[in-house]
């Protein structure tokens, strides 16, 4: 009995998807939930599992396809073993290469390639041996026909051996790739914010000795107590609910002609995936102990490069901070998440000369940036936000005592 694999509900506003891989081929054996495709939407990929034990009996979309909700993504024989998949057709022999009439016409299923480009090859009686697909699993694409439609033919007279004097053509030496769902989205949201938020950034340095410190001194027994290492994240989460209960206009958003307020800090932290950089929301971030956070960042981290943060965990958000230290980065201008009106940019922590008393010293030392929606919040609020920062990382005891 065959048993459809069809798309799941995706989420909320989220109606189709990509299929991005296929775990298993047509004929091998399958197990009860066992995931079998792969979905990438905007937001996050999906792992559609199988609904029986069994055997693939159909695939209906290839990867890079388009899907929707509720589609038929193939079909499972379900109490079926594993069939011998059948073999690819050999590559044509090179002793007898056949002319391009021969060749269009063998244009059939055997080699994949898309319905407009497959249109152009019998059409122009194109020689699909010459044609490297591009697209995704090597699927010849309208562009890859096009190319050699276009491509001027060979003379047959004898090639000069001199090489050539001006510079090698670059198409052989290009590569064209589809941009994943997420990257499409984060491009999306990137010229979004650029286009509506009157962006500002104001910068600050932030001296790290005492929190590194502090660190050194207690690392163990955090570590031993808590099963996670105490880390900087922890620190400027907290830094940041201080800064945001003082200086509120940086935790609200723009809604039409109305001020947003929001007596919450669900705090969004940057973390590389698989794919590209996503954010996923710490909540109420003002009741979660030190431990707690690291433990909630470290956990997002690891889903997020093993691609199983749910939607739930990115969505929403009242304040941003992202950390491009990690990378080596001395100073950025991060780009507001929206709605929201600010975000904060960490970097890297580098010795470097400071007066301290009347003398020059070498500090660790962390430049901060703050970007910011000027329509809401003014330069003065801005500085003073940062500065609330840099007071509670180089004094983290007001941290505790939340002074």
């Amino acid at each position: 009995m065959a048993v459809e694999l069809k798309v799941p509900p995706l989420g909320e506003s989220i109606t189709e998807a990509v299929v991005g891989k296929w775990n298993k081929k047509k004929g091998e054996a399958v197990s009860a939930d066992e995931p079998l495709v792969v979905l990438e939407t905007d937001k996050v990929t999906i792992d559609v599992p199988s609904p029986a034990a069994g055997s693939i009996a159909t695939i209906a979309f290839n990867e890079g396809d388009k899907v929707r909700v509720g589609d038929v993504l193939g079909t499972i024989e379900a109490g079926a073993g594993a069939t011998a998949t059948a073999p690819q057709a050999p590559a044509a022999a090179p002793a007898a290469a056949p002319a391009p009439a021969a060749a269009a016409a063998s244009a059939g299923s055997d080699v994949r390639m898309t319905p407009t480009a497959r249109k152009i090859v019998e059409e122009n009686k194109l020689d699909v041996a010459q044609l490297k697909g591009s697209g995704t699993g090597g699927r010849i694409t309208k562009e890859d026909a096009l190319g050699q439609l276009n491509r001027p033919a060979e003379a047959p007279a004898q090639r000069a051996p001199a090489a050539p004097s001006g510079p090698r053509p670059r198409a052989d030496r290009e590569e064209r790739v589809k941009m994943t769902p997420l990257r499409r989205r984060v491009a999306e949201r990137l010229v979004q914010a650029q286009s509506t938020a009157a962006i500002l950034t104001t910068f600050n340095e932030v001296d790290m000795g005492a929190v590194m410190d502090l660190r050194k001194q207690h690392q163990e027994k955090f570590l031993a107590r808590h099963g996670v290492k105490l880390g900087f994240m922890s620190f400027f989460i907290r830094a940041a609910v201080e800064a945001l209960k003082a200086f509120p206009q940086v935790n609200a958003e723009i809604d039409g002609d109305d001020v947003v307020f929001k007596h919450y800090y669900d705090i969004g932290v940057a973390v590389s995936g698989s794919r590209g950089l996503v954010v996923p929301v710490v909540r109420d971030a003002d009741t979660q102990s030190m431990a707690e956070l690291e433990k909630k960042v470290g956990d997002y981290g690891t889903r997020a490069r093993n691609d199983k943060l749910t939607l739930a965990e990115l969505q929403g958000g009242t304040f941003t901070i992202t950390n491009g230290g990690i990378f080596g980065s001395m100073l950025s201008t991060p780009i507001i998440n929206p709605p929201q009106t600010g975000i904060l940019g960490m970097h890297n922590i580098v010795d470097r000369p400071v007066a301290r008393n009347g003398q020059v010293v070498i500090r660790p030392i962390m430049y901060l940036a703050l970007s910011y929606d000027h329509r809401l919040i003014d330069g003065r609020e801005a500085v003073q936000f940062l500065v609330r920062i840099k007071d509670c990382i180089e004094d983290p005891t007001r941290l505790l005592l939340e002074i």
